[in-house]
């Protein structure tokens, strides 16, 4: 029997997420109490936020629904494994779709958990070898989860950063967004010892620690992070203005084409263009151009039309 009420409101809770209806009589049984504090608890959870459904009936059923807002969950502890595992190896690869949402989910996750499960996480995901695009960009999860608990609770944040020519330095910033950009994550930040903001490469960085110091979020120079990143990467690099004509109507190219290369304009009912910036690797986008499958035709750049070219030769001569 339960007696202690959170105990067996928890208990409770455990029981209704399970997706099935259950009868009132067999609550009470097994939580060794009354029905009519079986219905006591019910209206105690509703007032928390848990929207429980109750079914008319000589029984009498509850099931938990879909309401407006997320309340907490309660998760045994082999659902807590497999989640925080799964989102360890997403944010881990930078998948494309998984943003800094899945990797707050992860740090307010690995905070509570109990030590046992936390080393439980870390050998499976040390026994884990996922299948990468091999361009070095992998990252510990637990380099996101220290960034996104400081982006979230507004405090400075140290650490080692290795530049692009591979020069050593120290950093301490103010975090202000975790952005993906589907192969890689990046950092945008305001650095305290060079008075500017600044994006960073997080699989070069190193020793992340958080100090502590809050900080006042200070405004970005351009509307998000994301558009910030765009215009600090192109600024680094010979950038092409591209244009590809689609032989689909847009619904068809929308779903095929990341909204981020571009949002396809029609030209009439069954075709549409893409224009948009792409910085010194045109030929990933000749690749990922004709892994569409979809009809196009590029119309500029020269440099990207040469590409494509070349690609299909190069797949022509492969099939013999």
């Amino acid at each position: 029997m339960t007696t202690d009420t959170p105990a067996r409101l928890l208990t409770l809770l455990s029981l209704l997420q399970t997706p099935r209806e259950w009868p009132g009589g067999e609550l009470a049984g097994r939580l060794g109490v009354s029905r009519r504090t079986v219905r006591r608890d019910i209206d105690r959870l509703r007032e928390l936020g848990y929207p429980v459904q109750a079914t008319k009936g000589s029984d009498g059923g509850y099931r938990l629904v879909a309401g407006k807002a997320m309340p907490p969950l309660v998760l045994d502890d082999e659902e807590a494994v497999a989640i925080a595992v799964g989102l360890r190896a997403g944010a881990g690869h930078a998948l494309e779709g998984v943003d800094e949402a899945s990797v707050r989910a992860l740090a307010k996750l690995e905070q509570v958990l109990p030590s046992r499960l936390r080393h439980r996480v870390s050998t499976l995901q040390a026994a884990t070898t996922p299948l990468t695009s091999g361009d070095g960009a992998s990252i510990a999860p637990e380099t996101l989860t220290v960034m996104a608990s400081t982006v979230a609770g507004r405090e400075r944040l140290r650490f080692a950063y290795r530049a692009r020519d591979g020069a050593d330095s120290r950093r301490v910033v103010e975090p202000y967004r975790l952005v993906s950009t589907g192969r890689r994550w990046y950092l945008v930040a305001y650095d305290l010892d060079r008075a500017d903001w600044r994006t960073f490469r997080v699989d070069r960085v190193s020793e992340p620690f958080a100090t502590g110091a809050r900080f006042a979020p200070r405004e970005l120079p351009t509307g998000s992070a994301a558009e910030y990143l765009r215009r600090s990467m192109y600024q680094r690099t010979q950038t092409y203005e591209f244009s590809v004509l689609f032989e689909a109507p847009v619904p068809v190219v929308a779903e095929r084409v990341p909204g981020w290369l571009g949002v396809p304009e029609a030209v009439d009912e069954g075709r549409c263009r893409v224009r948009g910036s792409v910085g010194d690797a045109v030929e990933w986008l000749a690749v990922r151009l004709a892994m569409l499958d979809v009809e196009f035709r590029v119309e500029e750049p020269a440099e990207l039309v040469r590409c494509v070219r070349e690609l299909g030769e190069r797949l022509v001569r492969a099939a013999g």
